[in-house]
């Protein structure tokens, strides 16, 4: 069985992204919204996933999210829009 990794993009309640890879995106996103995922949604509370995308490798699953950190909130939205 190949493993999966996904990178993912979160809307908070304040119309902000969070984005981040992983293995599982609902556990991950479970983790965020009980204040262990990540410090930037302790901050700012996640609403849902709007975002994510499958890879067959962690590292391209990291580059995709290392790309989508990069874009503007605007460029972001456009993606969403896109897919």
């Amino acid at each position: 069985m190949n493993k999966k990794y996904y990178t993912y993009l979160i809307l908070t309640e304040h119309n902000t992204f969070y984005c981040g890879y992983t293995d599982d995106v609902e556990k991950r996103f479970k983790a965020h919204l009980n204040g262990k995922g990540a410090k930037y949604t302790r901050a700012n509370k996640p609403i849902k996933i709007v975002y994510q995308k499958e890879f067959s490798t962690k590292s391209e699953a990291m580059k995709e999210e290392a790309r989508i950190k990069r874009m503007s909130h605007t460029e972001k939205t456009q993606l969403l829009k896109n897919n």
